[in-house]
């Protein structure tokens, strides 16, 4: 097969390892890639939300299957246009892919399939949200309702902090359109966990769990990122809990986006809170996480192309994936300054060292390749150092020791990624 994937982050990177390794393969491209990405496809300078070049570049090379890594191709309408050239592509249309596109839609959908999750309000009127936020009180959650890259949600402890979220996010602005209009609920008290399912429009089958750190420092302090690491699979997820989401949150879910027209197909990315009640949902994306992705694909011991193509062609019901027992872990290097003000281009040394390191992978998330062929930084998440073990704190104890060995003054990393689950 003849597969394009489509971005150039830590996910398309874990993407294209995972595929490269697939019997099925021919030949592979990315676009646009990265560094670490050219070591296993071939990279094409086009940008992944230029749906008319990604389209003209895949009947150029008779491409026989897109994947989709970001969100913002997949509600600019790339699957849709795929299917109108007659090429297979893993990944929602773009009506499907409000699910992530509009956390008001996402809830609109998620109550009329009857699935649990926080109760809520849409506001349009920033003086109506803020009166709203005083009747409620704090805690409570602030989310900007279109795409923010992660970073529109606020966690507000206090009706001060709620209230200078609205602002900036309906008032200033700071996430563009996407503040337009804001999302407001109860905050959910437990466990949070991202739980992935494969749908192929009428089937969906689990892809695994794993447990993201968003927080940029230490002790889950500082801003909300994109995510500073991952671990897979979660202490606290067990079959039952699994089986538990799948019948009450995710094929609902399927069955009611089919009902209104818009059959989703690709992976279905919740994010769950465990709460005393059980599992609800805080959000739907339709991509697989960041660095999610990188942590589940370590662990996965089936053969992801014929899993992703399936997919498309409405035959997952026929499929049954296979995992390592193994932990997995991924640690996210960052310039420093992110997410705020990523600062500078750093070079990157030691990663062939690093990689020496047994039973670690290095993903590239925010790299460059300078004119004298230096490796720099040319991002906010920058590196994705992952491994597996046996157990989490082996795998913990094998990334750590690989970051131990790269050379990058202008990089940080947080240093508990998994160690609260080991404390538990």
């Amino acid at each position: 097969m003849r597969v394009l994937v489509v971005g150039g982050g830590g996910r398309e990177h874990a993407l294209c390892w995972a595929i490269a390794a697939s019997p099925l393969l021919t030949r592979l491209w990315c676009a646009p890639g990265n560094p670490g990405i050219a070591e296993l496809a071939e990279c094409v300078d086009i940008k992944a939300t230029d749906i008319p070049a990604i389209i003209g570049f895949a009947r150029e090379q008779s491409i026989d299957l897109v994947v989709a890594g970001p969100e913002a191709p997949l509600t600019l309408g790339l699957a849709d246009a795929c299917a109108e050239a007659g090429i297979a592509c893993f990944g929602p249309s773009a009506a499907a892919a409000r699910l992530e596109g509009s956390k008001a839609f996402f809830k609109e959908v998620a109550l009329a399939a009857g699935a649990p999750t926080a109760e809520h309000a849409v506001f349009t009127d920033a003086e109506a949200a803020r009166a709203h936020i005083r009747a409620r009180g704090a805690p409570i959650v602030v989310k900007a309702d279109g795409l923010a890259a992660g970073k529109g949600v606020v966690v507000a402890q206090s009706i001060e902090e709620a209230n200078d979220a609205v602002a900036a996010m309906m008032e200033a602005r700071l996430h563009g359109a996407a503040g337009t209009r804001v999302v407001i609920e109860e905050c959910l008290e437990g466990e949070e966990v991202s739980f992935f399912a494969l749908c192929d429009g009428t089937t969906a089958i689990p892809f695994g769990a794993a447990q993201d750190h968003k927080r940029a420092f230490d002790g889950d302090a500082g801003p909300n990122t994109g995510g500073m690491g991952a671990y897979s699979p979660p202490p606290c997820w067990t079959p039952a809990l699994e089986a538990e989401v799948m019948a009450r949150c995710i094929r609902p879910v399927l069955a009611e986006m089919a009902r209104r027209g818009a059959p989703f197909r690709g992976v279905l990315f919740a994010g769950l809170m465990l709460t005393g009640a059980g599992p609800k949902l805080l959000e739907f994306n339709v991509r697989f996480g960041d660095p999610e992705c990188q942590a589940l694909m370590l662990r996965l011991k089936s053969d992801l192309l014929p899993a992703l193509l399936a997919a498309t062609q409405g035959e997952l019901a026929h499929f049954d994936l296979r995992w390592e027992a193994l932990s997995s872990i991924l640690v996210v290097l960052a310039a420093r300054g992110y997410p705020e003000a990523p600062q500078g281009d750093g070079e990157i040394g030691g990663l062939e060292a690093a990689a020496q390191v047994p039973d670690v992978t290095i993903f590239h998330a925010g790299t460059a390749r300078r004119e004298d062929g230096a490796l720099v930084a040319a991002g906010g998440r920058v590196l994705g150092v992952g491994a597996v073990g046996l157990t989490l704190q082996a795998a913990r104890d094998a990334a750590y020791a690989a970051i131990a060995r790269v050379d990058w003054p202008g990089g940080f990393c947080r240093r508990d990624i998994g160690a609260r689950a080991l404390k538990g």
